[in-house]
């Protein structure tokens, strides 16, 4: 079986805007969601590893080269989640999978929880289910949230000047390689006067103002339906310790876990061993899911 063509460019025109992605190989439908302030070329290292499968990865809101959200408009976990499903009907897809990393896991927890009559497979990356919070800390949040978001008002964006010194930056900020921080940059920046910016939206970098309590994610991935793989990487981060990921897991229905050693992007630092993971999860024959909290 071919891997997945190289990626090409398409436009799906959708009641948010005109979203950009990237598409290649013909097989089971599955749409690609990136991680924060990454883009839809987070994926184009793993694609080539993959068989069978017609992959759409999206810039999504606000990231890569797709538009802006207007002014007063909020970007959150489940207006995205709309927005995916608009993307999908644009592509014609009424049932389709998806791989999610990062910030694309916690939209696919959601998506595959409230719509699961869409979704036939949900593969995440180093994600399952959003970040959580505390009750009594709410309150707190909106506030710092509000403060940041106002004070980013009228504030210049820095500038580059050239791309590799972003390329630089974004290695720094992300422990990511050269090879892997240059696609995402080339992707992620645009031109202007005295060299380059970042292309995302800047009120990305705001706190989110409103997050979910543990109990709610995991009342979301409890009614998830659908066959679901998790990838994670060994260490675990502190703000996603192993032992939170693993009792999420157990709230799968159908599913289990895959442990890999790496860094947060492994999907972009070892595709051949992300690929290896995946398998022939996204074929057509039903996948038999083993017992939640694989190791």
């Amino acid at each position: 079986m071919s891997p997945v063509a190289p990626l090409r460019e398409i436009l799906l025109d959708t009641p948010y805007g005109r979203l950009t992605a990237l598409r290649g190989g013909t097989g089971t439908p599955v749409l690609a969601l990136h991680g924060w302030l990454d883009n839809a070329a987070s994926f184009v290292p793993l694609a080539s590893h993959l068989h069978g499968i017609d992959l759409v990865a999206l810039d999504l809101p606000g990231h890569g080269t797709s538009p802006h959200l207007p002014l007063g408009a909020e970007y959150s976990l489940a207006g995205t989640v709309q927005t995916v499903l608009d993307a999908a009907d644009a592509l014609g897809w009424d049932r389709f999978a998806v791989l999610g990393h990062s910030m694309g896991g916690a939209i696919g927890t959601i998506l595959s929880a409230a719509a699961p009559e869409r979704l036939t497979r949900f593969l995440a990356i180093e994600a399952l289910g959003a970040l959580a919070d505390r009750e009594d800390r709410t309150a707190q949040r909106l506030r710092e949230s509000i403060a940041a978001g106002r004070a980013l008002r009228g504030k210049s964006l820095r500038v580059f000047p050239d791309r590799e010194a972003a390329i630089r930056a974004r290695m720094q900020a992300n422990d990511l390689s050269e090879p892997v921080a240059r696609l995402l940059v080339e992707r992620g920046t645009r031109a202007v006067d005295g060299g380059f910016t970042w292309s995302s939206d800047p009120r990305l970098t705001v706190a989110t103002a409103v997050r979910m309590t543990e109990g709610q994610v995991r009342d979301l991935i409890t009614h998830i339906e659908c066959p679901v793989r998790v990838l994670y990487a060994d260490p675990a981060p502190p703000y996603f310790p192993d032992a939170m990921r693993r009792e999420r897991a157990t709230a799968l229905r159908a599913g289990e876990v895959v442990v890999l050693s790496g860094t947060h992007h492994l999907h972009m630092e070892d595709p051949r061993g992300v690929a290896d993971a995946i398998g022939g999860f996204f074929g057509d024959d039903p996948v038999t899911a083993a017992s939640p909290a694989a190791g």
